[in-house]
């Protein structure tokens, strides 16, 4: 490593240690930034949180053109790829914003169809790999794209999700579509009670505020806002109210 890329390494892991809910002993597996600026980053971290901000004070860092994501998540169950794809299937097949698409499966380079639809409205397709669930295909809102990376989250193997699924017709993002993916997230969510959160953003910073009865309502509700795809901070401020 060239003493450009060796110093530009040393901000990149100055700037990640300084975002305080990662905190100063974060130490990846692997930091190589290549001459470009690209940036290949690999560990794995405790939850979402952490691989989400490390990433956005990553690609803050003066000199880092591109990221390559390498961080997973240590899953809340050990999972084996098949578990997953079961329980990702079941899920995205009980749905009801998924009746009118086509759900297909990956595996050993395979396709299956897993759901079929009259007149499909668009396609989601599932993979795994080694814990890692990859989204392909194509839906018709960000609102779908954003759910189906959600689902895949509360699977309790997962250790990432790559979100690939392509929007058609093209929809303009802005923080409230991040907003309404949240309330879709949190109503669906059967450890939260929805109608005593408030949401709001800027950006692509969730901020929540309310009532929750319990601590793991607490919890539960800012991980939905952090597993909404374009998601960069989540600030939480939900009381608890027994």
């Amino acid at each position: 490593m060239n003493i450009k890329a060796q110093e530009l390494r040393e901000n990149a892991l100055k700037a990640i240690r300084s975002e305080l809910r990662v905190g100063p002993h974060f130490k990846p597996t692997a930091l190589k930034i290549e001459a470009d600026g690209t940036a290949i980053i690999q560990a794995e971290v405790d939850n979402i949180a952490i691989k989400r901000l490390a990433l956005e004070r990553l690609a803050a860092t003066k000199g880092i053109t591109a990221i390559v994501d390498r961080l997973r998540v240590k899953p809340a169950k050990p999972m084996s790829d098949d578990g997953i794809l079961d329980h990702l299937r079941k899920a995205y097949f009980a749905e009801p914003a998924f009746a009118a698409l086509r759900i297909t499966e990956r595996k050993a380079g395979k396709r299956k169809l897993v759901q079929d639809a009259p007149d499909p409205r668009g396609e989601i397709e599932i993979e795994v790999k080694k814990g890692v669930v990859i989204l392909n295909g194509r839906v018709p809102g960000l609102a779908s794209k954003r759910l189906a990376g959600v689902l895949a989250w509360w699977v309790p193997g997962s250790r990432d999700v790559v979100n690939g699924i392509a929007v058609e017709p093209p929809e303009e993002d802005a923080p409230i579509r991040i907003e309404e993916a949240v309330r879709i997230a949190l109503d669906k969510d059967p450890f939260v009670d929805a109608s005593q959160v408030r949401v709001g953003v800027r950006n692509r910073t969730v901020r929540l505020t309310g009532a929750v009865r319990s601590r793991e309502a607490r919890a539960a509700a800012e991980w939905d806002a952090w597993y909404v795809f374009g998601v960069d901070d989540v600030i939480n401020e939900l009381e608890v109210v027994p």
